[in-house]
């Protein structure tokens, strides 16, 4: 089994080479033109590149690559077809998003896009083995629901993670904290021998991760560069991957999931759900938002969570720190039963989710905005890399 320094080198090499290469890559997108304009629907005030993504797939493909070359990864990649179909996938996903920010895609190109790579991960047998429903039953995925189910969870990662991409670094940075949780997560199955293997999910995890730390400090406000649907829709695709095939293969005859464990039922597939709850929550907001008003579900608007901090009065940076704080939350509190046994360790995950509430709507600028009134408009100044839904680059900073 791969050690635990091994990952970390493997996310530290996908750090080290998208940092590196982000500053190339904004260059060649001001060289070519490959940048977002001031226009009536995107308010920002000066251009800005928007290919990140090619930076973050540089940095995927090759820290993938050094672990196909290493010893100690050799159990992963030896005799297995997974690898090979998670890069392919990643291809497909990185072109259809590139393709959009380049000359924009239409919806159902986009979606096209995205079954396209699911079935990719079908054909080289990249797909979840169980399916848990909540308190029914443990189910074997038959040859036909399995690529409806992939199908259905890579269209849900990828476009959770394209929506909440509205704000400098938000995007990244929540990937990163959950990326992290998750990879914690599936380590844990390993020592628990509850983990079929072998299995890619926590290379792909970590990968995510060293990708999402080397473009924040490009990406965070006021930002160099935005990673555009092919960073945003790349990201989806390895959180898809990496959930699912740790959640749909951890054992349901190991020995930790014994009756009147609840919580280990439910684990699995209810943990990467729930760490990832920020972008699913602004997810299905977004839908019954845009259902009930007989719109599209591409439709852009300014109803996210981030706009809703925004129109609180909280700036950009303090706004996308409180949405990083939550997931962080949510992280630790699903994670907690598997690392330690004491009932109390509720008691400070607990302690600051209500002191991050209260901040969030008691902060000094929220009870300011409350009293002199202002209107919604005047603090929702965003732009977006997939709506038009970020701050300007130059905005200050809280």
């Amino acid at each position: 089994m791969p050690d635990t320094a091994g990952y970390v080198l493997i996310g530290a090499v996908a750090a080290i080479v998208t940092f590196v290469s982000t500053p190339v890559v904004i260059r060649l997108a001001n060289r070519f033109g490959w940048i977002v304009q001031p226009d009536d629907r995107r308010v920002h005030t000066r251009p800005t590149p928007d290919v990140g993504g090619i930076a973050m797939f540089i940095g995927f493909v090759v820290a993938l690559g050094l672990a196909w070359q290493m010893d100690r990864f050799s159990f992963v990649f030896d005799n297995n077809s997974e690898p090979l179909g998670v890069l392919l996938a990643a291809v497909v996903i990185f072109a259809t998003g590139l393709f959009d920010d380049l000359r924009e895609m239409s919806g159902p190109g986009k979606v096209t896009g995205a079954v396209i790579a699911a079935l990719v991960l079908v054909w080289f047998g990249v797909t979840m083995f169980y399916f848990r429903v909540p308190f029914l039953d443990v189910f074997v995925l038959s040859d036909d629901w399995i690529p409806l189910i992939t199908i259905l969870w890579v269209l849900g990662m990828t476009q959770a993670i394209n929506l909440i991409d509205g704000l400098d670094g938000l995007a990244a940075g929540i990937v990163a904290i959950a990326a992290s949780a998750f990879f914690l997560y599936s380590r844990r199955l390993d020592d628990l021998d509850a983990l079929l293997q072998p299995n890619i999910g926590p290379l792909v995890a970590i990968i995510a991760v060293g990708v999402c730390v080397g473009f924040l400090p490009h990406n965070f406000n006021p930002a160099k560069i935005f990673m555009g649907d092919s960073g945003a829709l790349l990201l989806g695709l390895l959180m898809a991957v990496s959930t699912g095939v740790v959640g749909g293969r951890a054992d349901p005859e190991s020995a930790t999931y014994t009756p009147g464990q609840t919580y280990f039922f439910l684990a699995p597939l209810f943990i990467p759900l729930f760490i990832l709850g920020v972008p699913i929550l602004d997810t299905l907001f977004a839908i019954l938002r845009r259902a009930a008003k007989r719109q599209g579900v591409a439709t852009a608007d300014k109803g996210h969570l981030h706009h809703r901090l925004m129109n609180l009065g909280h700036g950009q940076r303090r706004s996308v720190l409180i949405m990083w704080l939550w997931t962080a939350i949510l992280s630790g509190f699903v994670l907690y039963p598997i690392f330690t046994k004491a009932r109390t360790a509720l008691i400070p995950i607990g302690t600051a989710a209500i002191a991050l509430s209260l901040f969030t709507v008691l902060h000094p600028e929220v009870r300011r905005r409350r009293k002199v009134g202002v209107g919604d408009q005047s603090h929702a100044s965003t732009t977006s890399e997939d709506e038009g839904a970020g701050l300007p680059a130059s905005t200050p900073a809280d």
